[in-house]
């Protein structure tokens, strides 16, 4: 398959030299529009449908492939998807919602759609299926979220990294000696979704770091598992004073579960969750959070699209740094 960069190298031009000669979106010499247009003929490349509504003046359609998988926490998918959507229809674009299990074969059906000019992907795994079908073509893509190795893509994600790690920073500082991480449900950790890894390595290294004594637990998100799962945590770890929760369905359940067995929170067992900054305060106790800007990662997504549907170079990896609120539901921790 001829891509626009091959036809750059012929012309002697830069791939986005190429787009705007095609598109006529910018103002190109006519040597330059020859030379482009003599390297499509002699290469017989096909540019995608982006490029040609562009030029057309027809309107554009962004696909979004959200597949909605074992694990999946649908309302905060629907809140990314309300974003691109929103987004999308600011710059005169429609969008195509995929939810189904949209691997190697389902992205080619995407690709090769005519409506499609450019593709955003949600459930990022470490080593995704879907990364070589995308490195193999023109037509602009961008990942939510950021697998083992970027090389070639356009990846944008919150830092969970970084989030991993602000949320043990806090806790260090607040005393604190031993925390649990209640993580996403086991398929999530299966399917080595990249957001989960990526968390768990930050909050294993910042544990490190300061010398926590921490375990990792995925959580079903099957609110009526909360007062099972947290007797078991209680159990197995006698001497734990923290949580850090990535789980929103599990959140409220299961600070109302260590309630009912007794503990005062923050006083007992302080309360970190990531999620979105309304499910934090939703508890009786407001809850100290790494907030998940879905919003914010629908809208830049959708800017990276456009910018590179026409040619504009965007960064390889753009992680929103992680914002920490701190509320009621944490404490300094005093010693017995």
């Amino acid at each position: 398959m001829v891509k626009i960069t091959d036809v750059a190298r012929r012309a002697g031009v830069s791939p986005s030299t190429v787009s705007y000669a095609l598109s006529g979106k910018r103002p190109i010499s006519d040597e330059t529009r020859r030379r482009v247009e003599a390297a499509v003929r002699d290469l017989g490349y096909r540019p995608h449908t982006g490029t040609r509504s562009v030029a057309a003046g027809m309107p554009n359609v962004l696909a979004l492939a959200a597949p909605l998988r074992a694990g999946v926490h649908v309302p905060v998918v629907m809140r990314l998807a309300a974003s691109v959507v929103t987004t999308a229809r600011a710059h005169d674009h429609d969008v195509l919602l995929l939810t189904q299990e949209e691997a190697e074969e389902g992205l080619s059906r995407a690709m090769d759609a005519a409506s499609a000019d450019a593709l955003l992907l949600t459930d990022v795994e470490i080593d995704d299926p879907r990364l070589p079908r995308l490195r193999a073509t023109d037509r602009p893509s961008v990942l939510i979220g950021l697998p083992a190795d970027p090389h070639g893509l356009t990846c944008v994600d919150l830092d969970f990294r970084a989030a991993g790690e602000a949320c043990v920073d806090h806790l260090a500082g607040l005393g604190h000696r031993t925390a649990a991480l209640v993580g996403s449900p086991p398929e999530v950790y299966l399917r080595r979704t990249a957001y989960a890894h990526h968390l768990m390595q930050g909050f294993t290294g910042a544990a490190t770091r300061h010398g926590l004594t921490t375990s990792v637990h995925p959580g079903d998100p099957d609110p009526s598992t909360a007062a099972r799962f947290a007797e078991r945590l209680l159990r197995e770890h006698p001497a734990l004073t923290a949580v850090v929760i990535h789980n929103e369905p599990l959140l409220e359940p299961l600070v109302h579960a260590f309630q009912r067995l007794g503990l005062r929170i923050p006083d007992d067992l302080s309360v970190i969750a990531l999620c979105p900054d309304d499910l934090a305060t939703t508890p009786r106790v407001p809850v100290t959070s790494v907030s998940l800007p879905a919003g914010e990662l629908g809208t830049r997504a959708v800017e990276l699209a456009l910018e590179k549907l026409h040619g504009t170079p965007v960064p390889q990896t753009t992680l929103l740094p992680p914002r920490l609120t701190e509320r009621a539901s944490t404490s300094r921790r005093v010693p017995p």
